[in-house]
C-alpha cells in the first residue's frame, strides 16, 4: 500500500516533509487504518524540536493520536474488522494517511461521534482522567486548579472534576479564553500575569487548594505549590512556557528558563506535607490493560463529546502545529487526511 507521511529529523519543523511510501501488510495481532483525521498535541512540538525524551533517533513519522477506518487486519485480530470507525494512541507516526498498529491501541469511535472528535479524545482525556484520578486522588467537593484551562486536557479535567463536585479554577493565557471557561462550568477564571499568585489567592477566597494539574512551569509553578494546603498534590505533565512560534525553539529562552526553573527540596515536603508527581501518557502506552481499565472508567462518565475548536486540511499541517503554537487556541487543534 502506498501512503503519505510526513517525516523529519527532530531539530526545526521546516524539516518536515510530505513523503509517498510503502507501508507493508500489518503484522500479526496489528490492524492498517486509514486516517481520517490527526489531533495534535504539545508532545509532537518538542519531538519535532528534538526536546522530548522520548524521541525516536533518525528520521521519524510525529503524531500520537488520530481517528479512521480499517483498512486491513492482521492475523489473529479479532477485536475489529475492515470498516469499522475508530480512534487510537500511538507511540509517533499519526502524521500519516496509513499506518500499522498494534490491535489493542484502536479503539471504537463512539456512536455519532465524527473523526475529529474521536482524534481529540484518547491523549487528552486519559491525561485529564489519570492525573486527577490516579495521581492526585481527587475527592468529593474538593478545590482544584487547572492551568491551560481552555485547551483539551484542561476540558476534559473540568469536566472530570465537576463529576466529583469540585470548585474548579481555570487558568489561561489570555483573557479572551474567559467566557469559555464560564460556557465550560469553570467556578473561577484566572489570566496567567505577573500578579497570578495574588489573583489565585483572590480567587481561593476561604478555600483550600487541594489538586493542582499543571503544564506551565516557572512562577505559575512556585506560586502554585505555595498555596497548596497541607496534603495538596500537584500533578505535572507539561511544561508549556518552554514553548514558543516558529520552526524552532529559542535555545537562549530555553536556557535561561532552565537555570531558573523552581527548585522543590524534597527534603522540606514532610514539612510542607504536600506532594508533587509528574507522568507523560508515553509511560501509559505501554500499559494497554491499565489504558483499557481507564477508558472503561471514563465510559461510565456522562462529558460529553470532545471540543474541536481548529480544523485544518492535510496539506495545511505545517500552519496548524502553528496556530498550535501560538497559545491562542481552544480547544483541539485537529488535521483532516
Amino acid at each position: 500500500m502506498q501512503r503519505t507521511a510526513y517525516r523529519l529529523k527532530a531539530g526545526s519543523l521546516a524539516n518536515l516533509k510530505a513523503t509517498e511510501e510503502d507501508l507493508p501488510p500489518p503484522a500479526a495481532g496489528e490492524v492498517t487504518v486509514a486516517v481520517r483525521a490527526i489531533g495534535l498535541n504539545f508532545a509532537d512540538i518538542f519531538a519535532i524540536w528534538g526536546l522530548y525524551g522520548a524521541t525516536p533517533e533518525g528520521s521519524f513519522i510525529p503524531g500520537l493520536e488520530y481517528a479512521g477506518e480499517v483498512a486491513a487486519v492482521g492475523e489473529e485480530v479479532e477485536s475489529v474488522q475492515v470498516g469499522d470507525r475508530i480512534m487510537g494512541v500511538t507511540r509517533f507516526g499519526a502524521y500519516a494517511s496509513h499506518l500499522n498498529i498494534d490491535a489493542r491501541y484502536v479503539i471504537p469511535l463512539p456512536a455519532g461521534w465524527s473523526y475529529e472528535e474521536g482524534s481529540a479524545y484518547l491523549v487528552q482525556v486519559l491525561t485529564a482522567y489519570y492525573g486527577l484520578k490516579q495521581l492526585g486522588a481527587i475527592q468529593h467537593g474538593q478545590t482544584v486548579l487547572i492551568h491551560s484551562a481552555a485547551g483539551g486536557v484542561g476540558i476534559w479535567a473540568n469536566r472530570i472534576a465537576k463529576q466529583h463536585d469540585a470548585y474548579t479554577i481555570g487558568s489561561v493565557g489570555s483573557a479572551h479564553k474567559l467566557d469559555f471557561l464560564r460556557q465550560e462550568g469553570y467556578d473561577e477564571g484566572i489570566v496567567r500575569s505577573r500578579h497570578f499568585g495574588h489573583d489565585l489567592k483572590q480567587a481561593l477566597g476561604e478555600r483550600e487548594l487541594h489538586l493542582i494539574m499543571e503544564c506551565i512551569g516557572g512562577k505559575v509553578l512556585e506560586q502554585g505549590y505555595e498555596l497548596l494546603a497541607p496534603q495538596g498534590r500537584m500533578i505535572v505533565y507539561g511544561s508549556a512556557r518552554y514553548g514558543s512560534v516558529g520552526n524552532r525553539p529559542n535555545y537562549l529562552k530555553l536556557l535561561y528558563y532552565y537555570l531558573t526553573r523552581p527548585k522543590i527540596d524534597p527534603q522540606k515536603m514532610p514539612e510542607h506535607n504536600k506532594s508533587v508527581m509528574g507522568f507523560n501518557l508515553i509511560w501509559l502506552y505501554h500499559r494497554a490493560g491499565l489504558m483499557h481499565q481507564l477508558l472503561g472508567e471514563l465510559s461510565e462518565l456522562d462529558l460529553g463529546k470532545p471540543h474541536v475548536g481548529h480544523t485544518f486540511a492535510f496539506q495545511e499541517l505545517k500552519a496548524a502545529i502553528l496556530k498550535f503554537q501560538s497559545g491562542k487556541t481552544i480547544g483541539k487543534v485537529v488535521v483532516k487526511v
